[in-house]
């Protein structure tokens, strides 16, 4: 198939972009990229699809959601953090049934497919939720996955009661790092190699020193990734400093850094965990809407980036976004730290689509095949419509999809060669099921939980 008549902005090394450009693709990879009239001119049987009035990007890489939490979209909206987790996220999570979590995974993908995101780690997947319905979801719908499932062996954070996980949410060493082998045996490298899966422990505090040695030890001797939530909230600060510990000390002496790890959040850094993480190419992932609607705070992503760590970006769950489009966060991240340091110039919009593409596809060790429109490389990318009133005029495509396009201008995402949206309808699952499925079982959870009355918020509804 000859995709032509488009902008494609390939990030490529040069970061070169095409006026009128063309992609040929055959199979599952891209096989040439050019001008149109070059490509036309080479490959004149083509079967061709005009994109006319579509800036091309490489598919997104969100290198941080939980697909479970989609389900429980808005029910947790302006709290702190303790209430927002031990009295709300946790609580309706724990009364999840499997077919609940199902239905939240298949919401959840639907959401990033229709949004341009072709590639995601799922980053704390429960055992109650039955893993193998995360990997069937993938399967179905096209969409590329990292998966990561939870390991833990400690219920609450840091010996405080009042962070206790709901019971529901509780696993043991056996049924966490024990069963996450076993699900990597089974399902790594599925879906034509879509499928990848991680280990996804607790943050620190939540986990024994004991268990993410371990978990380190197999990561290292199988090449099993790690992703882990690390100094979110200024309590993880406090956590680490009362073993002795800066956030980054502490999880080098448990083994966690390294190339192969992609630590989320990093909002509470000083220096010496900068330079350690520049030392030890750990990866990280951004997630500002989430650092900012919990008032966590912000990431030093400037700082980070001076120093050379690679960093991604990510939308969290729903409850704390309450949105999984990708192109949303890459304006906030655009923004946020302009804001915060006065300079207009940081985090450019240029370093925002870097880090939603090929930064992202590096954090997952994917960068050889994904990230940046290239022969030989996936084919995996998004059609973003410009013929809107939202869209014109524009100058820089760059700028265009950064700073004006949403998830709702997204045309046409093509993952693995396959066209998965088209005309910004899904191709590959059934969307209204799909959301008749969701707000069924969303009330259900709900009604389950107890908290019918707590999530409508503080105006009265008639």
């Amino acid at each position: 198939m000859l995709y032509t008549h488009a902008t494609i902005i390939t990030v490529n090394p040069a970061r070169e972009i095409i006026l009128d450009g063309a992609l040929l693709v055959r199979a599952n990879l891209i096989a040439a990229v050019g001008k149109t009239q070059t490509l036309k001119a080479d490959y004149p049987q083509e079967e061709e699809t005009d994109l006319t009035g579509r800036i091309v990007i490489p598919g997104l890489v969100s290198t941080h959601m939980h697909t479970a939490q989609s389900l429980i979209r808005g029910a947790a909206d302006d709290l702190e953090l303790v209430s927002w987790l031990c009295e709300r996220v946790w609580v309706l999570q724990g009364n999840y049934t499997e077919a609940d979590s199902k239905a939240a995974v298949r919401l959840s993908i639907a959401e990033m497919l229709k949004t341009g995101t072709t590639c995601f780690l799922e980053s704390m997947f429960a055992d109650r939720y039955n893993f193998d319905n995360v990997c069937l979801a993938v399967q179905e719908s096209g969409i590329r996955g990292c998966l990561g499932k939870i390991v833990m062996d400690i219920a609450q954070y840091a010996d405080n009661p009042k962070w206790s996980l709901h019971p529901g949410l509780v696993e043991t060493r056996e049924m966490s790092l024990l069963g996450a082998v076993k699900m990597w045996e089974k399902w790594d490298g599925a879906a034509n190699d879509r499928i990848r899966v991680w280990f996804a422990p607790r943050t620190p505090g939540g986990v024994s020193d004991g268990l993410y040695k371990e978990m380190s030890a197999l990561s290292r001797a199988h090449g099993i990734p790690i992703t882990m939530h690390c100094a979110e909230v200024k309590a993880d600060r406090t956590f680490f400093a009362s073993v002795g510990h800066t956030p980054m000390s502490y999880c080098e002496e448990v083994g966690l850094l390294g190339p192969k790890t992609l630590l989320v959040h990093m909002v509470h850094l000083d220096d010496a965990d900068i330079a350690k993480l520049a030392e030890t190419k750990t990866h990280i992932a951004h997630c500002p809407t989430s650092n900012a609607k919990l008032a966590s705070g912000i990431c030093r992503v400037p700082d980070l980036q001076k120093a050379g760590v690679n960093v991604g970006l990510g939308t969290d769950g729903a409850p704390c976004n309450n949105s999984n489009d990708l192109m949303q966060e890459m304006k906030l991240a655009a923004i946020i730290h302009k804001a915060v340091s006065y300079d207009p110039t940081a985090v450019p919009a240029q370093n925002v689509l870097e880090m939603a593409t090929i930064n992202g596809a590096k954090a997952l060790g994917l960068e050889e095949s994904i990230g940046s429109l290239e022969v030989g490389k996936k084919a995996d990318f998004v059609a973003v419509d410009v013929r809107s009133v939202g869209m014109q005029p524009w100058f820089s495509p760059v700028s265009a999809v950064v700073y004006s396009a949403t998830g709702r201008d997204v045309d046409m995402v093509v993952v693995d060669g396959k066209v998965l949206v088209k005309g910004g309808k899904l191709l590959t699952m059934d969307e209204e099921e799909i959301i008749m499925e969701a707000e069924k079982r969303s009330k259900e959870v709900v009604a389950r939980a107890g908290l019918v009355e707590a999530v409508k918020g503080s105006w009265p509804i008639a």
